[in-house]
């Protein structure tokens, strides 16, 4: 189909500008148009929310127009609505995003959680003491109810403030392959006593995970570098990653929005989606000592193979699959409950 620029009637109404969009949209083959009209008219009205509704019946502000034409015309060519209006909401909290960076899913948010809970129960266990990065001994271990102690994570709890009641335990954590630094930011402001790392081997992706940390006020120390290889030497209390994961071979069958937009550096997991977690585990041997804790994202199918691998590592007494909320094993833990 021919892409055509968006031309909005004039003298609309607000209402009557997002019905208009929403059929270009619908026209042109993108998936959910009217969500994505009301998400960019949000943003080129500067409104959401009760006020967004209660705006609909005015007449759409003429000095606007052009950018909202504009707006919906790069939507119809697929480009993903986070691109246009630069930003995405994660945990609760704006970031901004660019073509450099992979757009914050909501399924991270989850890996979050179950990383903000894991590191709950070892705080606990170190009866607020300081973290190993702190090289002080006596850490006592996890819990004693075996390999049941960390359920799969069911609900969103810890971001009514439970987070920060983590004792005085500081734990050094790292994420790899922070992109738009949301999990990196997010354990940095929700466990202000944790010191927070974060790497990517993109420059452009860190400088928007450091705009990101500047502006939502958290205090994160960002490496250029391969998966494990700027923490070198280094002590990990947790090791947190959201890797590229799917297979080559898929790449050209996911949606053109994803596939033509996002950067291919943070989809592309090789022949089989797993080459980036095989690397890291052969990494581990680069650090002081192996992370106590170990949290991955993965795609559909994979739970099994990234859990073999952290078996096989043999660092990990615990290994946990959390689901996501359509019930996808989606995330990997492994936790040792000895220093």
């Amino acid at each position: 189909m021919e892409r055509k620029k968006f031309c909005q009637t004039p003298e609309r109404s607000i209402r009557e500008a997002f019905a208009e969009a929403s059929s270009f949209l619908n026209d042109h083959g993108v998936m959910e148009p009217q969500r994505n009209a009301q998400l960019l008219l949000e943003h080129i009205l500067g409104l959401s929310g009760t006020s967004y509704y209660m705006a609909l019946p005015e007449p759409f502000p003429q000095e606007l127009r052009a950018a909202w034409e504009h707006a919906v015309t790069r939507k119809a060519t697929g480009e993903p609505a986070q691109y246009i209006t630069g930003e995405q909401e994660f945990y609760g909290r704006m970031f901004k995003v660019t073509p450099e960076v992979l757009i914050p899913r909501p399924e991270t948010e989850l890996l979050v959680e179950a990383v903000l809970k894991a590191a709950q129960s070892l705080s606990g266990s170190n009866a607020g003491g300081p973290g190993r990065g702190l090289k002080q001994d006596g850490r006592g271990d996890l819990t004693d109810s075996g390999a049941g102690s960390v359920p799969p994570v069911q609900s969103l709890s810890l971001r009514e403030g439970s987070a920060h009641q983590m004792g005085s335990a500081s734990f050094t954590v790292a994420d790899i392959g922070t992109g738009s630094g949301a999990i990196a930011v997010t354990l940095a402001l929700e466990s202000p006593s944790w010191c927070v790392l974060g790497s990517d081997i993109s420059p452009g992706a860190l400088e928007v995970a450091r705009q990101n940390a500047g502006r939502l006020g958290a205090e994160i120390q960002f490496r250029q570098g391969n998966l494990l290889e700027p923490f070198a030497g280094m002590v990990l209390d947790v090791l947190v990653s959201n890797p590229p994961y799917i297979p080559a071979c898929d790449i050209q069958g996911l949606q053109p929005e994803v596939r033509d937009h996002e950067p291919r550096t943070a989809l592309d997991g090789g022949a089989d989606g797993l080459y980036p977690y095989r690397i890291m585990m052969e990494q581990i041997s680069l650090l002081a000592a192996p992370p106590r804790l170990i949290a991955f994202e993965l795609g559909m199918g994979q739970a099994g193979d990234v859990a073999e691998l952290l078996r096989k590592a043999g660092y990990w007494s615990q290994i946990e699959t959390v689901k996501d909320l359509a019930g996808i094993e989606r995330h990997v833990l492994g936790i040792s409950q000895k220093l």
